[in-house]
This record gives C-alpha cells, sequence and structure tokens, in this order.
C-alpha cells in the first residue's frame, strides 16, 4: 500500500477506453459490467479526440465514432440508472496548431470530463506517439534526445491548461514511459519551473490532477504522477481524480486497492 491523499474516490474510475479508438478491446457495455462487478459507483468513459495528427496509425476517435459514443452512451446511461453512475468524456490531445478546432469541438458537446493530455509531439512534419512503445518510435526519440522531448513534452501539457478548458490533466509524467533512457531525463526535470507553472495553473483553473494506476502494470511499478510530483501538487492543494486507463474490460478499477 502507498499513502496517498484524502481526496481520493476510489469508487469512481474516472479513465477508460473502449474499442473506439482502435487500442483498445471491448465495448461500452462490457466497461460498465465490469465496474459493477468491481463494486464501483461511478464509471467515466474518456475517449481519444485528436486534431491535425499527422501519424500513420490513428488512435483516435472520428466523428462517426462520437456519434456512435454518445448514442451507446445514452443508452447504458439509461439502462444502468439506478444501479451505476455512467459519464461520457473526451481525452483532448493537444497539438498547438489545432487550438481552435479543438475548442469548437469542445463547445459543440457537453461533456461530464474533459481530460487534457498531449500524447505527439511533432518531429520534422510528422507526430510520433509518446507514449508507443513502438521500436522506432523510441528510437526516432533516442535520435531526436530524450531529455529534449520531455522538457518540449511538459512546456506543451502547459499550453493545453492554459488554453483549453478541461476538467482534469491526464498523463503528467507518463511521456516516453516505455523508452530505457526516461528516468535519468525525468529525474532531471522533476524540480522544472514548468512544472510548477503547470500546478499554478491547475490550481487557478480548479482543474484535477489524475492519479493514473496504468503505471502500476508498467516497468516503474507506480502510479502517475511519481511521489516527489505528487508531493509538489499537495502544496498547491490540487484536487485528485483516480483513473485505470482501462483498455480492457478486466483493467477496470485495476491496483485501485494499492492507493488505499
Amino acid at each position: 500500500m502507498i499513502s496517498v491523499m484524502p481526496t481520493l474516490d476510489l469508487t469512481t474510475d474516472g479513465h477508460v477506453h473502449t474499442s473506439l479508438c482502435l487500442h483498445a478491446a471491448g465495448n461500452m457495455e462490457e466497461y460498465v459490467e465490469a465496474a459493477l462487478a468491481k463494486g464501483l459507483r461511478r464509471l467515466v468513459f474518456l475517449e481519444h479526440f485528436e486534431a491535425g495528427i499527422n501519424s500513420p496509425r490513428r488512435t483516435w476517435l472520428t466523428p462517426d465514432d462520437f456519434e456512435i459514443y454518445r448514442r451507446e452512451g445514452a443508452r447504458l446511461q439509461q439502462r444502468y440508472a439506478g444501479r451505476i453512475e455512467i459519464g461520457l468524456g473526451v481525452e483532448v490531445g493537444y497539438n498547438p496548431r489545432e487550438v481552435e478546432a479543438t475548442l469548437v469541438f469542445l463547445r459543440d458537446h457537453a461533456w461530464d470530463r474533459v481530460g487534457i493530455s498531449c500524447h505527439f509531439l511533432e518531429i520534422a512534419g510528422r507526430h510520433y506517439n509518446l507514449l508507443s512503445r513502438n521500436e522506432q518510435t523510441l528510437a526516432a526519440f533516442s535520435t531526436y534526445g530524450v531529455d529534449r522531448a520531455l522538457a518540449e513534452y511538459f512546456a506543451l501539457l502547459a499550453q493545453a491548461v492554459e488554453q483549453l478548458p478541461g476538467t482534469v490533466l491526464c498523463h503528467l509524467d507518463a511521456a516516453l514511459r516505455h523508452h530505457p533512457e526516461i528516468a535519468p531525463a525525468l529525474a532531471a526535470q522533476t524540480q522544472s519551473p514548468v512544472l510548477e507553472r503547470i500546478f499554478k495553473l491547475l490550481a487557478a483553473k480548479k482543474m484535477a490532477l489524475e492519479i493514473n494506476t496504468s503505471g502500476f502494470a508498467h516497468h516503474r511499478r507506480q502510479a502517475y504522477p511519481a511521489p516527489a510530483l505528487l508531493a509538489r501538487a499537495a502544496a498547491h492543494h490540487l484536487p485528485l481524480a483516480i483513473g485505470s486507463d482501462a483498455h480492457a474490460p478486466a483493467e477496470v478499477g485495476r491496483y485501485f486497492n494499492f492507493m488505499q
């Protein structure tokens, strides 16, 4: 067990994906049933939105996918009313070239949760997935420079929090989590002034910081963000929101017992 701040609601999984995003398995109802089996009182879907990303693999929803998502979500909210609260949210990937398009998307529909993240870094006109384990992608970041990429990632997160109307910041320190050089690079960035800026922006906008338990499934064996960053966040009295980042129904609520 690890100690966390007491504002963590372990009865809510606020971050799950489905097969709609093309890199997860299972339909929405299977996630709802999994949440019920875990005894959760609330489940929030947080499907991916990206704009203007030049990548050979799509890992986000199309406009048609979002229509399906909203219709199925409404059906499930009605069917499971009184048994579990179901939220329909969106995880917005930040692209500095597409801020207006992103704002238009967010204005078009009401969301129960808006997660802010940054999954892609543009290098020489192409976007590379910062959370990928693909060997070619990791090699591209090695060539570009892991320290450089991580510093740019944090700068983009600060811009995203400043410019987008989010409710929770996702993946604070998960960038390049599969890269063999990430540990020393992250340690060097822990006291970066841009992180202090992010925390101040979150506090000013009353945004939550996500505790993402998917980290226990990776080599670091702890939730994101790391304890040192959580300690800095605590000084700003930030609210916390826990999420499993489930990409399969069996992963709903995973490792929540480690957070008690």
